[in-house]
This record gives structure tokens, sequence and C-alpha cells, in this order.
């Protein structure tokens, strides 16, 4: 038996174990609260871990606000996309310092860690929505998935067409995680 065979599976086994870990600043230990839970009160001071799509950022003075909309988070602390509209309600995170509008755009996911500290109303379009308010500790901005979209080439696969046909491609014209990714 070669030598090569047993390093190639610890290898694969250590970069599959990779993909499916938490990054390091969400890692710990929080409470299994909803937004609903959170909006009937009573769950002051306690940590959450909790992730969704920004629907709006507000800087402010002090710190910077981020208006989510709740999604349930996947074994990487990563948010998922909604399917025909599924939410968990929506909430708030506020973290000190600058964040740069322009780089947390509506339709990003994000995950933050912190503590929750009560809720705040705001108007969703005519309607007063009660906000779960959390101090954000981290605010964890995920990167963008390309979309795949299955593209038919006739000329893959050399002059006679042999290995013609369909093949995931990139959709690159708009087409960043636009919620259908691989979760």
């Amino acid at each position: 038996m070669s030598l090569y065979r047993p390093l190639t599976l610890a290898a694969a086994i250590a970069l599959l174990g990779g993909c499916a870990t938490i990054p390091k600043p969400l890692t710990g230990n929080y409470a299994s609260l909803t937004t609903a839970d959170a909006q009937q009160g009573a769950t002051a001071n306690t940590r959450v871990r909790w992730g969704g799509e920004i629907i709006r950022t507000e800087p402010g003075p002090q710190q910077t606000c981020f208006f989510l909309l709740s999604r349930p988070l996947n074994s990487q602390a990563r948010p998922e996309s909604g399917k025909d509209g599924e939410s968990q309600g929506r909430f708030v995170a506020c973290r000190a310092g600058f964040y740069d509008p322009v780089v947390f755009t509506p339709g990003r996911k994000l995950t933050i860690t912190g503590t929750l500290q009560g809720t705040m109303t705001q108007r969703v379009g005519k309607y007063d929505y009660a906000y779960p308010r959390v101090a954000a500790d981290v605010v964890y901005l995920w990167p963008r998935r390309p979309i795949y979209r299955n593209v038919y080439n006739p000329y893959w696969g050399g002059a006679w067409g042999w290995g013609a046909g369909y093949y995931d491609a990139p959709y690159l014209y708009g087409g960043w995680d636009g919620g259908d990714d691989d979760e």
C-alpha cells in the first residue's frame, strides 16, 4: 500500500471538516431565542447569535444600526436563503463605529452576536413594528457567492461535438448571492 493513499484520505477529511465550521468570531454559546420570543419581552441581557438579510443600514454619530430580515442559520452560522418569502421576523442590531452602507447593502447576508436590549418601535409602512434590539459585539458580513446557471454550449468538448451539452456556469450579469445559492 502506498504512503500517498492515507495522506490523501487525511487531507480529504481535513478539507471536508473545514467546510462545516463556524467562523471563529461567531463561536460560543447563545440562547436559542427567536425574534418572536424577543418581541414578547422578558429576554433583556440574553446573549444571541442571529442572522439575516440586510434591509437597511443606518450609520449614526456613535454607532451603526442594521435593520435585518431574520433568517434561520445553517451549520456554519450563515443565514439561509428565504424560500417563498419565509422569514422569522425582523430585528435591529447596533454596533459602535461607522459601517459603510455602500458595503452593507440591502440583501447582503449578515450574522451578529450580541446582547438583547429589549425592543424599539419603528414604522414599517403604516404599521408600528417592535424590533428586538441587539447590542452587537460581532458583525459578520458574509462574502457574496456566485449564482450558477445551467448553460448549454454546443462547442464544449472539441471540434466533433463530443462532450457538448449543459454545464454549470457562473451567472455574471447581476447574479451574485441572489438567494438561489447552494444552501
